[in-house]
């Protein structure tokens, strides 16, 4: 927003505006899921290995890490709407290339998804936050966060029968029409946009963004979402809180990657399903997600404040210990996880914008803490994949897991704890 909470949009082009984002957000993160449910045909058909395949979910997380800086020049340049165009138009054309026979075209396409989702990534808070009126944005950055966890539940659920009927290939290109929904529906807003003489964000809010101007405010409403900064206070850097919430961030992606890749694979080794029933049974970890993202926000208004974080990590070891220690539930671990993975962003980012000493501060703790937690998390798939090539059994791999939730939990209770010394 600008300056006083202003919105640049007039009122009759809010509701366009929000409906344009919550479609553009199934494709966010659905393309990167899509692949997960047949991983095993794709192994065999393109002759790759466990350890090989784990690079198709890995490849956009790299891109994440690498690209986020990158991405505020896009917004710059392009102005917010332009840019959640272009990022959209890339999704869409990932999705082409990742469609031509080969691994290199499917690594090639994972990797044009993965930067094309990066700058959707950021612009989108740029965009609630400046047209979305201020009592309304948790809500509509709730229900951003929500529609995330659609687009991996769909494409979860829907993978596998598709490609049955028409092969893998087909099936994920097939996803490209949600894509090509929010090309549609985003232009539609900029042609009225445009033909109404709307403003549209131009280099100064693109610059308040990239200088770390409201980070504070771009990371208390949008938790896991990419913060950019440009400038970046060195201080920060010494604080051993900063390193903690790293660890945890870090730790929680390299779970939640590992199992978004090789869930459904797994679910098929070890419960003896066919592949359309390991997806359906993977979709829950995405599917609850959905819910899980109000639920820390709603027991940080009810309960004491130790009670979220906790929650988080009673979730992180219930879905690693549980899957290792008694598979055959494997979907009550699910649900565990899939609160412990929404949920766990919003408490890690809460502790940031709590810890943080003034907006600059946070912005770069946040590309910090976001740019190598990813880096690190791009690794849980293939790593997982690799101790299964080797063991040919997934128990190694979901002990790592348990090892790095028990990590996790160590360090993000500790940053909660110099968080609520923060507030007082």
């Amino acid at each position: 927003m600008t300056a006083g909470n202003r919105s640049l949009v007039p009122g009759a082009g809010i509701a366009l505006v929000v409906t344009g984002i919550l479609v553009a957000a199934i494709s966010l993160r659905g393309p990167i899921v899509a692949p997960t449910p047949v991983l095993r045909e794709i192994e065999g058909d393109l002759g790759i290995g466990s350890a090989t395949a784990g690079l198709i979910t890995t490849a956009p997380v790299l891109m994440f890490a690498l690209l986020t800086p990158l991405a505020a020049l896009v917004i710059r340049r392009a102005g917010a709407e332009v840019a959640l165009l272009v990022s959209l138009s890339g999704v869409f054309v990932g999705t082409l290339i990742r469609a031509i026979p080969g691994f290199e075209w499917m690594l090639a396409g994972m990797l044009v998804i993965g930067a094309a989702v990066t700058v959707g990534n950021v612009v989108i808070p740029v965009i609630i936050r400046r047209d979305v009126p201020g009592p309304k944005v948790a809500v509509v950055t709730a229900a951003y966060v929500a529609m995330l966890n659609v687009g991996s539940l769909l494409t979860s659920l829907a993978t596998a029968p598709l490609a049955s009927l028409i092969g893998w290939p087909a099936a994920l290109l097939a996803w490209g029409i949600l894509t090509v929904a929010g090309i549609a529906l985003w232009s539609v807003h900029l042609r009225r946009a445009r033909r109404s003489g709307d403003r549209f964000s131009g280099p100064a809010t693109a610059t308040a963004v990239a200088s770390g101007g409201g980070g504070g405010e771009v990371a208390r409403l949008t938790g896991p979402l990419p913060v950019v900064v440009a400038r970046r206070e060195r201080s920060f850097a010494r604080r051993p809180v900063t390193w903690l919430l790293l660890a945890s961030f870090a730790a929680q992606c390299s779970i939640y990657y590992a199992l978004t890749t090789w869930l459904p694979t797994l679910a098929a080794d070890t419960l003896g399903l066919g592949a359309t029933a390991a997806g359906a049974l993977a979709s829950v970890y995405q599917g609850v997600g959905v819910a899980g993202a109000f639920l820390v926000p709603l027991l940080a208004r009810y309960a004491p404040r130790a009670v979220a974080p906790m929650v988080i990590c009673v979730c992180w070891i219930l879905v690693t210990g549980g899957m290792l220690l008694a598979p055959d539930l494997l979907w009550v671990w699910l649900i565990a996880g899939a609160i412990g993975h929404s949920g766990g962003f919003v408490v890690i980012f809460s502790a940031l914008v709590a810890v943080a000493r003034d907006d600059r501060e946070a912005a770069g703790m946040s590309a910090l803490i976001q740019g190598g937690g990813y880096a690190v998390g791009a690794l849980g798939g293939p790593a997982m994949g690799l101790i299964h090539e080797i063991t040919g059994r997934w128990t190694g791999g979901l002990v790592l897991l348990l090892a790095l939730a028990i990590v996790y939990c160590v360090a993000l209770s500790t940053a909660v704890a110099a968080a609520g010394r923060a507030r007082r």
